[in-house]
This record gives C-alpha cells, structure tokens and sequence, in this order.
C-alpha cells in the first residue's frame, strides 16, 4: 500500500509544496481514495473516491466563511468508507510543511445519505484533536511539526471511531488550523463519507456539538494569535477552541 502512496508523492509533490490537505485514507490496510485537487476532471464522476471534492490546496483565512465545513466547494463524494466503531481513520497527507496550530477531527452525522447532505449548519462533534505537546507556543514541539514529514514518506494522522457509536452515515472532517502567520489563522479542512458500522447505541450530547462555521472568531485568542508577540510566544499552554472531544 504505502508503496502506491510513494509513487503518488512524486506527482504531487510540486502541488503540494506551499500548503496540502488529506489526499487519501486508510482503515487498516485498506486504501481509500481522496480527491486530487490538481486532478483530471474524471475525478468528479469516479465512483470509488470517498472524498468531497476541493479544487485549491491554499487556506481558508475568515472564519464565517461556508467552505469552513468542507473546503471549496463541498461536492458530496459518491461512495463511502466502510469502518466498524472502534476502528481508526488515517488521513494521508504529502508534503506537508507548516508546524504551529492544532489539529481537530470532526464527525457530523448526515442523518442519511450523505451524497445529498449539506454541512453547512450542521451540529459537529469532536473525536480526536491535538495541539501543543511540549515547550512553548513559538518553538515547542506541536503535533502539527510532528505529523511533518521532510523524507518524501506520507504524513499520516489516524483517529478512532469511538465503539459506542450508533451505527449510520456520517462526515469526517480532518482540520488543520495553521497558527504561524501573526493574527491570520489558516484553516485547512477535507471531509470525506463514512458507513459507520457496529452495535453502538451512543450519541454526544449537545454540549459536545459546535456549528461549522460558527465555532470559531476573531475574538478568539486561540485564533486571532500572534505566536511571536512576548508573552504570548513562551507560554506553554494552548487551548483547544471548541468543544470537549466525545471519547464514547
């Protein structure tokens, strides 16, 4: 498998260089295809891609703005991963090169199928997410610099389903949130269709959800960051914004 993610690194590499998203996913050795924003235009009619489409490896800069949800334009996917409650999701990124700001994955649920679902104005919840690991704001170690491969080889991000999750279809939205640019946060997120399956019974509470757009502000100072400011740049703490993650 990772032998076929090698071979694809070459042709996107030159795409990929300034900014990047989630290309492909993984559930165990299993291989799902993304959706290839310097693609051929058959991308939009492939039956096998599990990806939303987007068209631009460049940032998301305003916080209001709809494509939040789902990166620009959103176009539902025709087909679905299938993934057992409990298993983990792996998102298969190239070349990507920012290090400062968190790293969020989200599920909505579509509530049926998620080919004529619109996420804008859906309830989001968290299942993974991380951010600061060590050292201060402006030079410590992040998840982010961390999931950074400079070898050529994919940077991978893998998320559990939580097991008591009731069965159906459902959005996952794998977000990086680039910190490094003074009091210009830069959103990058992909979705992609998922066919949860299993026994679960469980849903989060209200109080796990956010809106998409809507979770984030300028008014924020999470989000409207300057890394490099003294007293900002050398505190070791960094809060998450948005809701607690749902662990199931």
């Amino acid at each position: 498998m990772w032998q076929l993610a090698l071979s694809v690194v070459g042709l996107l590499a030159h795409h990929t260089q300034a900014h990047g998203g989630a290309l492909n996913y993984t559930v165990g050795d299993t291989w799902y295809n993304g959706y290839d924003p310097f693609g051929p235009t058959t991308q939009d009619n492939d039956p096998t891609i599990v990806q939303r489409k987007w068209i631009t490896n460049n940032p998301i800069f305003e916080t209001s703005n709809l494509s939040l949800a789902c990166n620009v334009p959103g176009t539902p996917a025709h087909a679905s991963i299938p993934i057992n409650a409990g298993e983990n999701i792996t998102a298969v990124y190239y070349s990507w090169v920012h290090t400062v700001g968190p790293m969020i994955a989200w599920l909505t649920d579509c509530k049926g199928d998620c080919r004529t679902f619109d996420p804008t104005g859906a309830d989001w919840f968290k299942i993974g997410q991380e951010g600061l690991l060590w050292g201060t704001i402006q030079e410590g170690g992040w998840f982010q610099k961390e999931f950074s491969r400079w070898d050529g080889t994919p940077s991978l991000w893998s998320e559990n389903i939580p097991k008591s999750l009731k069965p159906g279809n459902y959005l996952v939205r794998h977000e990086i949130i680039a910190l490094h640019s003074e009091n210009k946060p830069q959103f990058y997120p992909e979705c992609a269709h998922l066919e949860v399956r299993g026994n679960g019974t469980r849903f989060p509470g209200i109080e796990y959800m956010a809106k998409i757009p809507g979770v984030y502000n300028m008014s924020q100072p999470e989000i409207n960051i300057n890394i490099y400011l003294p007293g900002v740049s050398n505190l070791t703490v960094y809060n998450i914004p948005g809701p607690p993650v749902w662990r199931g």
